[in-house]
């Protein structure tokens, strides 16, 4: 229970060096990172100071950390996901789990055969007003829900030289605004409000037909170096996306994504409205929440002394004293060591079987934007 965990990541990104962080935020040892070659293992490995650089999974995988870390490009999480299972190694995986719905099941499937550890980073589930909007729904407070909306917007790609690996279908899937970041609020609606998401009409939108083939660090607003001059390729994953579903109890949840989007950095927004109150969350200013009445409105502020339990168990420091995304990164990374040493999710912890339901809605999403067609969340 008291041993340090040793953990392993997978990828050199800038995610990647956000879980190397709630890795060691969570109490583990970081023992090694697997890049491209051993060459990027290497670079990756000093810049982090992590005391090895892999040359391959295998090296890593027989080098057995108790969790393994993967933070790849898209296409590459199904197969190291189902290497790291089949060797009975624990294992945290970058969303989207896979780049369709069915090897999503079957990562699913493996992680239950080998009974192993197997979650997915939708961290906004872990800053604090998130739960406390939670706890009131489930309580009533809000009554009964009447409509969900809101949007999830950045401008890391709104100049027309911005490119990244997530451009390529190939590398990334078939979406890419929408399974990046409308992943992410689509799994943070359904696990406030209890509602879940049956049916999509969606629509998307490519702003920039062309964009430079070299790939450039995420969120970046323009590629180092980026000129018209660069050679080019066609772009067939989606700058923006508008999805209005339907949930199994009939209620209507509207959502827009973007990613160029100017001036928004990762603006993921939310409002609830009940037959009694709304509640209102901005990722941006997380640090409150919103709950309106007919009557009037109130905000409510993180506070390790105050609100829901599960609001008070994530408020790490008092009130006045910010807790931001790194806190809830670093949040769902000791939630699932925890789940690792003792057997038990804690409340809310997003497992695989999450991750392959948001590649259900992706696919979905997908489907409707191609087909122009109400689409079911099968």
């Amino acid at each position: 229970m008291t041993e340090r965990l040793r953990v392993a990541i997978v990828g050199t990104g800038m995610i990647a060096a956000v879980h190397v962080r709630a890795a060691r935020a969570a109490g583990a040892d970081v023992v090694g990172i697997l890049g491209r070659n051993q060459e990027r293992s290497e670079q990756a490995a000093a810049a982090l100071d992590v005391p090895r650089g892999y040359a391959n999974l295998k090296d890593l995988i027989a080098d057995r950390p108790g969790v393994v870390h993967i933070c790849s490009p898209n296409d590459q999480h199904h197969a190291q996901s189902l290497a790291v299972i089949n060797a009975g190694v624990h294992v945290i995986c970058e969303k989207p789990l896979a780049i369709g719905a069915a090897q999503a099941d079957e990562l699913v499937d493996a992680a239950s055969a080998a009974g192993v550890v197997a979650t997915v980073p939708f961290v906004y589930r872990f800053h604090p007003m998130v739960r406390e909007i939670r706890a009131r729904i489930t309580e009533g407070d809000l009554g009964r829900v009447l409509a969900v909306h809101g949007s999830y917007l950045q401008d890391w790609m709104l100049d027309e030289h911005a490119s990244n690996w997530r451009i390529d279908a190939a590398a990334g899937g078939p979406s890419r605004a929408f399974a990046d970041i409308g992943s992410h609020w689509c799994d943070i609606v359904e696990f406030v409000t209890g509602e879940r998401l049956a049916s999509v009409a969606a629509s998307t939108d490519i702003v920039h037909e062309w964009r430079p083939t070299a790939s450039g660090p995420a969120f970046a607003a323009r590629r180092p170096g980026g000129e018209a001059s660069d050679p080019q390729v066609r772009v067939t994953t989606e700058d923006t996306a508008a999805a209005t579903f339907r949930t199994t109890s009939g209620r209507l949840v509207n959502v827009i994504v973007s990613q160029v989007a100017a001036g928004r950095k990762s603006r993921l927004w939310f409002e609830v409205d009940g037959s009694r109150k709304s509640a209102v969350f901005d990722q941006e200013n997380p640090e409150s929440a919103w709950f309106g009445t007919a009557t009037g409105a109130e905000i409510a502020i993180r506070n390790p002394a105050h609100g829901s339990a599960d609001q008070r168990r994530l408020a790490l420091v008092a009130a006045g004293h910010p807790q931001g995304y790194l806190d809830a990164f670093a949040a769902f990374v000791a939630d699932t060591y925890t789940a690792v040493r003792t057997g038990v999710a804690p409340d809310g912890l997003p497992t695989f079987a999450d991750g392959a339901r948001a590649a259900r809605i992706i696919d979905a999403v997908v489907t409707s934007a191609r087909d122009g067609i109400q689409t079911p969340v099968i």
